[in-house]
């Protein structure tokens, strides 16, 4: 009985889950990103190809950096520090295309 009082509290938790998995990225922001990186993965391969990797990459920041991490990155005032830079590029090579 206390299981199923467990899983009933539990549940709704679960649900929400997906909803603050994509909370990372500020408004707007992953759009620009979007489609910056699309129009620049699209001089070396086709435009398919490109928004399916920056989709990834896009994905890949949203799974591992906070939202002030995504904005520092996405600054336009400011560059970035080269840790958070290096970072980001190491976890969005995970996404590779396929020519």
């Amino acid at each position: 009985m206390r299981l199923t009082q467990l899983f009933a509290l539990a549940a709704p938790f679960a649900l929400l889950l997906p909803l603050s998995a994509q909370a990372a990225w500020p408004a707007g922001v992953r759009a620009e990103y979007m489609k910056d990186c699309t129009a620049a993965a699209s001089q070396s391969v086709d435009v398919k190809s490109a928004e399916k990797h920056c989709a990834c990459g896009a994905d890949k920041l949203n799974e591992k950096f906070t939202t002030d991490e995504i904005k520092q990155l996405m600054s336009k005032q400011t560059q970035p520090d080269p840790a958070l830079r290096t970072k980001a590029l190491d976890a969005i090579a995970a996404c590779r295309v396929v020519k």
